[in-house]
């Protein structure tokens, strides 16, 4: 009996130092020890109408024309429907959108990623972007091929925001110690956060090509690791009434809990007016959103935005 007990506590000794260890050495691998400053993300807002009024309107038609957005969609070729889908719709309207996929696809064009690791993927791209269009994109726009994005509104949302600044933002998650971007809702970076990273992607100890020793970490929680030895921090977009502009669901979904949780206020309770992004969609849906945003209009009504945010030389968006 004694031999046992002493086997017995022997056994639970090991198992709580073994289980110490490996808390410690998953610390030290995400990067939350002391070298990190501690960080409470901004909730970044949109401009008001009322600011945008105030530029003169030569101002106003330059700045339409000084925003340019590289888009980068990930890929893998079970994806196709999505695929042809995103290609068709919502990308029309990216200043430039190129797919990224895991293996060469002979349908669409796309570049080679050569890899089924979502995070070596989001890091080759992210490369390729910067080596490539650095001195042409001042906003990289990075999602899935189940997210819409309505362009537009993100211009809108970035029109005070310097891309001299390291931005990087979209719908913030907290896990643990790190706050980080959700690749649901897609993750927008300022070309200053794009040279951080690309100095960063080289040096395995600060932004390492494996997520974890032990268990799988995703990409956007590896990305925010990453861009935090960097000095640049999630970021959490919001419009003037404190409501998320990247959404990491459907519309329909969004509604559906908003007559659940707010039956009085659905509107008010499912979304922002100005919202960018909406994710988890098929593709009869993305064609239905890109008639509901760009196609349907009311007979009669004029509208009168603020600013006009001209569609790309060679656009054959809607």
């Amino acid at each position: 009996m004694l031999s046992e007990s002493s086997s017995f506590l022997k056994g639970v000794m090991l198992g709580s130092i073994f289980c110490a260890l490996i808390t410690m050495l998953g610390h030290i691998r995400i990067g939350h020890g002391n070298r990190m400053h501690h960080h409470e993300h901004h909730h970044l807002q949109a401009p008001n109408k009322e600011d945008i009024l105030k530029i003169s309107e030569d101002e106003r038609m330059e700045l339409s024309k000084s925003f340019r957005v590289y888009c980068i969609i990930l890929v893998k070729p079970k994806d196709v429907s999505l695929w042809a889908a995103v290609k068709e719709t919502w990308t029309k309207h990216c200043d430039k959108a190129e797919f990224f996929s895991s293996e060469n696809v002979k349908v669409f064009e796309s570049i080679n990623m050569d890899t089924n690791d979502m995070w070596l993927m989001m890091r080759k791209a992210y490369k390729y972007a910067f080596d490539k269009y650095r001195d042409q994109y001042n906003w990289f726009f990075l999602a899935r091929p189940t997210t819409f994005a309505i362009i537009e509104n993100l211009k809108y949302f970035l029109l005070k925001k310097d891309p001299s600044q390291p931005f990087y933002l979209g719908h913030t998650i907290k896990s643990g110690d790190l706050e980080y971007v959700g690749m649901e809702g897609g993750i927008v970076l300022s070309i200053e956060s794009m040279k951080r990273l690309n100095s960063l992607l080289s040096i395995p100890e600060k932004c390492p090509e494996q997520g974890g020793m032990i268990w799988k970490t995703s990409e956007d929680k590896q990305l925010a690791v990453c861009l935090k030895y960097a000095g640049v921090f999630a970021e959490n977009a919001e419009d003037a009434d404190g409501k998320d502009v990247f959404n990491t669901k459907s519309v329909g979904l969004s509604i559906k809990e908003a007559m659940t949780y707010h039956p009085n206020q659905v509107v008010e309770g499912c979304c922002s007016d100005m919202a960018v992004t909406f994710n988890g969609l098929t593709p009869n849906q993305m064609h239905v959103m890109m008639y509901g945003v760009y196609r349907l209009r009311a007979f009669g009504h004029i509208f009168n935005d603020a600013l006009v945010f001209l569609p790309p030389n060679g656009s054959d968006n809607d």
